[in-house]
């Protein structure tokens, strides 16, 4: 990776007439200001739908696009939507200041069902050709949307035993009940797929290449979970054992619950990893370089009992190491990777880092935070190499300036002097920890655009262990100015990236 810079910019962030930020101008024309700022990189967040807390980490599906992002102006063009049902979409999404899932979730199916009726994809050898190819997690996660929606949203584990457990009888007879529904769903995902194409296509001719960010993890709640259930670690009962998480800490008494289905990694291994290289096959389709969240479970992973309500009692297992990205390495040609080593790092994590080649992570947020008084030192600049990637922080840190406003005053005291802020003028000090991730040697530089904007917490993307304010913000249309990529411009340059 030669030495060069991007912005985080989470699609749904994007501005835009339809609720949520989607496939529309408003992503060519982000694209436009990428260029004109002289970056080279979009970072954005998982693609697959939205699931339990409308998080992008907890899909129904790894595989799957989130329907919300089709552009409706697209599919006027197209001649399936009128001007009127667009324009009333767009009435009806309010002032786009924030996302608000519920309507979405309400309002948007009805449509693109309308867009869906009048379509004649059928006909097309193109739609043929991407069910054929995608058909391993296509007609699962048809059917599996399919059965949700007909069970009012209910999650899998609330279905009748013999859907949950794809009885064989039961599933003849839900291929022949949701049969519309099933081409509906994998109508959408065809819309979808040719959108981001389109966008990705046209970011690639203006030099700007794509890191998209894939969890470690798939939601119990999934297509994946429900299709594949033998490459989870199950009880004798077929029904999940231990989850996900990671140990008490400095920042979180208990620890974290996240409560994902954990792999049963000697199961993939007997297969040659074939799902993971179908995964990473697909994120290489969709995406130039892939991010993985929570890199550090590949060599140890947190297993904590499925029955317990908090990650007390959890414990550390080994993980497939080298073995599985060998395997991929083989099959998918040396996929550009970028390690997500957040968190509790460990020797052995340092060394899968360093046996990949990937580039790891450097949050300059953590560099002075007294929770972590050894770990942080990792993250200070002058102990940086070339091979990483460094951030002022990530979708699930406090914004710059929020940051500012809710650590400790000698934490403070410490940056300010670290960074030779000579003013009280906060617009100072996120100056020069813009310059100073700048500046660093790390090979890529991912600013946040809240942060060059200089924005507070009310713009955050996410606080871990909450939920009802996450993934809502949007940025407005009015923030992107030619000053602003200008100024993002010249520091690019000056730093020499």
């Amino acid at each position: 990776m030669d030495r060069s810079s991007g912005i985080l910019m989470p699609v749904f962030s994007l501005p835009g007439r339809y609720g949520i930020g989607d496939f529309s101008e408003e992503a060519y024309r982000f694209v436009d200001f990428l260029k004109e700022a002289g970056q080279t990189y979009w970072q954005i967040l998982p693609l697959c739908p939205t699931g339990y807390g409308d998080s992008p980490y907890q899909s129904f599906s790894t595989f799957a696009g989130n329907p919300y992002f089709i552009s409706p102006e697209a599919l006027q063009k197209q001649g399936l939507l009128t001007q009127e049902e667009c324009e009333a979409a767009a009435e009806s999404a309010g002032d786009g200041g924030k996302v608000d899932y519920g309507k979405l979730y309400r309002e948007r199916p009805a449509l693109l069902h309308k867009a869906f009726e009048r379509s004649r994809h059928e006909e097309t050898a193109d739609y043929h050709r991407f069910c054929e190819k995608n058909a391993f997690w296509l007609e699962d996660y048809a059917l599996f949307m399919a059965c949700k929606e007909a069970r009012g949203g209910q999650s899998l584990f609330e279905w009748e035993e013999a859907v949950c457990d794809r009885e064989p009888e039961t599933m003849v007879t839900l291929r022949a009940d949701y049969e519309d529904a099933v081409r509906y769903h994998k109508w959408v995902q065809f819309v979808f797929d040719g959108q981001w194409k389109a966008l990705k296509e046209y970011a690639n001719a203006a030099g700007i290449r794509i890191i998209g960010d894939i969890p470690i993890y798939v939601s119990a709640d999934s297509a994946d979970f429900w299709a594949h259930r033998e490459l989870f670690l199950l009880d004798d009962r077929d029904r999940i054992r231990m989850v996900a998480g990671v140990p008490p800490d400095g920042f979180s008494a208990d620890g974290q619950l996240w409560g994902n289905p954990l792999y049963d990694w000697a199961e993939h291994a007997k297969t040659g990893y074939d799902w993971w290289i179908r995964r990473i096959s697909k994120c290489r389709e969709l995406y130039d370089v892939i991010r993985i969240d929570h890199f550090r479970g590949f060599d140890e992973y947190f297993a904590i009992p499925a029955e317990d309500e908090n990650a007390s009692r959890g414990h550390w297992e080994k993980g497939p190491g080298m073995d599985l990205f060998r395997a991929l390495a083989s099959a998918c040609g040396e996929p550009e990777i970028i390690a997500e080593d957040l968190g509790y790092v460990t020797d052995t994590v340092r060394q899968l880092v360093r046996d990949t080649g990937f580039p790891n992570m450097k949050v300059l947020e953590f560099a002075f935070d007294s929770r972590d008084s050894t770990g942080r030192m990792e993250y200070l600049p002058y102990r940086f190499g070339h091979n990483c990637a460094v951030y002022t922080g990530t979708h699930d840190n406090e914004t710059l300036r929020g940051w500012m406003d809710s650590i400790l005053p000698e934490e403070l005291a410490e940056a300010r002097e670290y960074l030779a802020v000579m003013t009280d003028d906060p617009e100072e000090f996120i100056d020069k920890m813009l310059r100073m991730a700048q500046s660093s040697a790390a090979d890529l530089c991912v600013i946040p655009l809240q942060d060059y904007l200089g924005l507070d917490n009310s713009a955050r993307i996410n606080k871990p262990s909450t939920q009802g304010s996450n993934w809502c913000w949007r940025v407005a249309p009015e923030a992107l100015t030619s000053q602003l990529a200008d100024r993002i411009r010249r520091m690019t340059q000056l730093y020499g990236r």
